[in-house]
């Protein structure tokens, strides 16, 4: 069972229409110059018709240039109800729901009903089967299905619990299994759903840097072809004199309009805010609040990514993969005793250590007191009577043995050297039994490389995109992880005030960082960095300092932003190639049509070799191409929605495709679409 907050596709197309129609008011439409001054381009061309010239053709102009406007309208409210809708129903489920609060956290019997709203920070509520989570929290007790499709969309339910990675619930989901204790951590006006509201209403649509480097072109073409078709009627009413001795009669008012309109970039306009709004929604869709749309963009334009080594390159937890007993130790005796060992040691290194003892075979669980793990001794182990075993670092096992008046072999010193120069951390196993020490051997703990891994970093590689690894590891270890991930660079025993400086470093190289981080001493590298993403179940100062926070709290999420990122910017950069490219086409499809009558009637003249076209009549290419300019904006709606299919390609090959694919189809798709549209007119009888 999930939660449906989001309206169907037959809800959201209705509102979208009826958004669509509101913004004709052109006060809406102030920040998009292009589609403003195609409003009055409809307008102006609407009173001239009911005025002056009232004909089919000039009425079939008008509403055809009045549903590019719509279309336009269409596209940005169709890309902004299905947040609209989300946060709608999100005021409504924060305005409504109650909260279960604990006033002892120690008593389940102790709650209290409150307004969500009324909660704090550090506030302990209870969430049974049904109940909603109030506001963003982690699960400190418990464990159960949670249903967070009111905040994702996604109607597949995820595991939350205490502990780990996989602790943070976000307010407004809803559980569906079980019963959790839940810490809030952020409190309302604060919370995501609070952030996700404000994301759709407050940020009503601020133009982002690169929207407003491309507006600036946009509105340059726009005046650039206001000067070339408001001075064609001086120079076609001349060439009609020269060639008939009478003025023209074909660039009437409506038809120089309606050719300005096909000629600016309408296209790409009507679009513009609907690539911006949906590249938000696509990070929502992650569980990725960013803060703004500027953000967004700058994941697109990372060329630097920092990468904390524990959790993101590797798992996490380091795993026992292989034992080197000392000379002339029985590799199944080694293998009993790292058992007997670890039998006791509920860590993962200790359980890994466990399972590949079991490959030597069965062995007893014999009793005694367990030693356990301690950072005065950096040892642990099990103590039988006269019998002790340990297992530890190097340096901690050798002082051990040597108190007893034993050594280390120098054999074990040189395993001990070369599962660190591999990346790998050796763990040494001895034993003291009636105060006679006997070294083991050395077990080799790897924290393992995460899958595909690899082969993501190649990708991101390919566009152009470094790799830089943190550790707090040691030079020697980091080099061989970073050799072994494939990673490009590393920073090895990291600091605060290294990361920061090298991010500096970086930044002064003209390049542009990202990182995640997820403490107070992560919070000034992530205010500095271009694109700072902090995990939802990290430190306040690091969320405050952050411009995007992950819900998930995945810190790989990050290379999954900078895709998201890339993936809005290819897509602006396709859909303006095709609209540019779509523009040069129809000029070259439209003004022979216009200038028809200059052919004589053997179709011969100083223009004949451009009318491939043979269109039906001036007014019939016109009227044609009005048309295909607002149809085109409706066909390309759900490519702006859904973006250009990302591919890890380099900038240059980016641009070749683009080219090929999209500079092409626009010149192609005018010549194609405008022909079977002027057919079409003169099958029907339209004109």
């Amino acid at each position: 069972m999930t939660t449906r907050i989001f309206p169907s596709y037959k809800e959201l197309t209705r509102d979208a229409l009826r958004d669509s129609l509101k913004k004709l008011n052109p006060y809406a439409l102030r920040n998009n110059f292009v589609i403003l001054v195609t409003w009055f381009c409809a307008f102006t061309v609407s009173l001239y018709s009911l005025s002056f010239e009232r004909s089919s053709f000039n009425i079939q102009i008008s509403l055809w240039l009045w549903f590019t406007v719509l279309f336009a309208n269409f596209s940005e409210s169709l890309a902004e109800g299905r947040g609209k809708a989300q946060a709608e129903s999100l005021k409504r489920m924060r305005s409504t729901m109650i909260a279960r609060r604990l006033t002892d956290h120690h008593d389940l019997t102790s709650e209290q009903r409150v307004s969500a709203v009324d909660l704090v920070q550090g506030d302990v509520v209870i969430c049974d089967v049904g109940d909603f989570v109030p506001l963003d929290g982690e699960v400190i007790q418990g464990i159960a299905m949670i249903d967070e499709s009111a905040i994702t969309g996604e109607s597949a339910p995820v595991v939350r619990e205490s502990g780990g990675d996989r602790s943070a619930v976000t307010g407004g989901t809803k559980v569906i299994s079980d019963r959790i204790i839940v810490r809030i951590i952020r409190a309302s006006g604060d919370s995501f759903i609070d952030r996700m509201i404000h994301l759709v209403e407050g940020a009503k649509r601020k133009p982002t840097p690169n929207e407003q480097a491309l507006q600036v072109v946009l509105v340059s073409l726009t005046v650039l072809f206001l000067v070339a078709v408001g001075t064609l009627k001086v120079f076609g009413d001349a060439i009609y004199a020269m060639d008939s001795g009478a003025s023209s009669d074909t660039l009437t008012f409506p038809i120089l309009v309606s050719l300005f309109v096909c000629l600016i970039p309408t296209t790409i306009g009507g679009l513009l805010s609907a690539i911006g709004i949906s590249g938000m929604d696509r990070m929502i869709r992650k569980n990725v609040i960013a803060m703004s749309g500027k953000a967004v963009e700058s994941a697109g334009d990372i060329n630097v990514l920092m990468l904390d080594k524990t959790g993101t390159i590797t798992l996490g937890n380091r795993m026992a993969t292989q034992f080197y007993p000392a000379p002339g130790v029985d590799p199944k005796f080694m293998a009993q005793q790292a058992y007997l060992a670890s039998i006791a040691d509920d860590t993962p290194e200790g359980k890994s250590i466990v399972l590949l003892a079991k490959n030597y075979g069965d062995f007893p669980d014999t009793k005694g007191e367990f030693v356990p793990f301690s950072a005065q001794s950096r040892m642990s182990g099990l103590d039988q009577g006269t019998i002790q075993i340990r297992k530890g670092a190097s340096d901690s096992i050798k002082r051990w043995v040597i108190e007893a008046g034993g050594s280390m072999p120098e054999k074990i010193e040189e395993t001990v050297q070369a599962v660190g120069i591999r990346g790998s951390t050796p763990l040494v196993l001895a034993q003291r039994v009636d105060n006679l020490n006997e070294v083991l051997g050395v077990i080799e703990l790897k924290d393992v490389i995460k899958a595909g891994i690899r082969e993501r970093f190649g990708e991101l590689r390919k566009m152009g995109i470094k790799t830089l690894m943190i550790t707090g590891d040691n030079p020697l270890t980091a080099g061989a992880i970073a050799a072994e991930a494939g990673v490009d660079d590393f920073l090895a025993e990291a600091t605060p005030e290294m990361k920061l400086d090298r991010i500096r470093a970086e930044q002064a190289r003209g390049n542009l960082v990202a990182m995640t981080g997820d403490g107070t001493n992560d919070a000034p590298a992530l205010a500095q960095a271009d694109v700072g993403v902090a995990m939802a179940t990290g430190t306040q100062a690091a969320r405050e300092a952050a411009n995007m926070v992950d819900l998930d709290s995945n810190p790989t999420k990050l290379i999954e932003v900078i895709e998201t990122g890339k993936q809005l910017l290819v897509t602006r950069g396709a859909l303006t190639t095709f609209s540019i490219a779509n523009d040069v086409a129809k000029y070259f499809a439209i003004i022979p049509a216009l200038f028809i009558a200059l052919y004589g009637a053997g179709g011969l003249g100083p223009l004949s070799a451009l009318n491939i076209m043979h269109l039906k009549s001036p007014e019939s290419a016109i009227l044609s191409a009005v048309i295909f300019n607002a149809l085109i904006i409706a066909i390309l709606i759900p490519l702006a929605l859904r973006g250009v299919k990302f591919q890890a390609k380099t900038a240059d090959e980016l641009l070749l495709r683009n080219l090929l694919i999209y500079g092409l189809g626009g010149i192609v798709s005018p010549f194609v679409g405008i022909k079977i549209i002027d057919q079409f007119l003169e099958w029907s009888g339209w004109l």
